[in-house]
């Protein structure tokens, strides 16, 4: 059976939607900057559930995630596509940690740099030092951080090991750490393999997801663990244990035990 795609004129107006949030947070940017953080953490949260809805891709979130009221909270997630960035924000406003070389690229670097990412140089080891210390910093002024601890993209189905140079930053600061697990599922309910960002070039990846008539995006943040008394590997260890665990089980089994929705996303 010939696998379902989206028609042409379908893909192009998805791609008109996307082009037009782009611009959208490009102009969003220029005052990013000067708003206060109730208000950037709106803005992110809003431009990332219109990038989402341009591709028809719906989120849907079991478990807590943290709130303003929630100190130091360090949250670790399995890396599948240049997807999570929006799927995380869409749920929980959040600070990320992301590869040089992204500061770099056009519109998505100038973006990224406006919202405060927080940049490693992966080549040199001397930088974990700093990024722990950044991230040290953003934590102790009450902000949340996001890392992806793999260094790379899987295809979903499990993690990569998880690198505990990072998680430094949760044992100087006494972090609260939670463990969040992002899969993409297709309209049949099944793994969608074109959702993630491996081998394979963004214009090339974005053909792929505009190709599907629908994607979910579901996100399971586990039990929060508390840094103190651990070390950096421990923790690495805990998270990706939490994670694999949740990957390992059925999203839902059936319409009715679908978890929270959100539905702007």
């Amino acid at each position: 059976m010939k696998e379902k795609t989206t028609p042409f004129v379908v893909r192009f107006i998805r791609l008109a939607r996307l082009l037009f949030q782009v611009v959208s947070g490009i102009l969003q940017s220029i005052v990013y900057p000067y708003c206060s953080r109730s208000t950037q953490q709106r803005m992110m949260k809003n431009w990332a559930k219109g990038m989402l809805k341009s591709l028809n891709i719906t989120t849907y979130y079991t478990g807590s995630f943290p709130d303003r009221n929630h100190q130091r909270a360090l949250l670790i997630a399995n890396h599948v596509s240049w997807l999570d960035i929006c799927t995380v924000m869409a749920v929980c406003p959040t600070q990320f940690v992301a590869k040089s070389e992204i500061r770099s690229w056009p519109v998505i670097g100038f973006l990224c740099r406006r919202v405060g990412t927080l940049f490693i140089e992966r080549a040199k080891r001397s930088d974990t030092m700093r990024i722990n210390q950044e991230i040290g910093n953003v934590l102790t002024t009450g902000e949340r951080v996001c890392i992806f601890p793999e260094g790379g993209t899987s295809d979903g189905t499990q993690t990569l090991h998880f690198h505990a140079s990072l998680l430094q930053s949760a044992v100087n600061t006494e972090a609260m750490l939670y463990p969040v697990a992002i899969r993409y599922l297709d309209a049949a309910g099944s793994l969608c393999s074109d959702a993630a960002y491996t081998n394979i070039s963004l214009v090339a990846s974005l053909r792929k997801i505009l190709h599907q008539p629908r994607i979910e995006a579901v996100l399971n943040c586990n039990e929060p663990i508390y840094s103190a008394e651990k070390n950096r590997r421990e923790l690495a260890r805990l998270s990706e244990e939490a994670i694999n665990l949740s990957l390992s089980q059925p999203a839902y089994h059936n319409e009715s035990e679908k978890p929270s929705y959100l539905p702007n996303a």
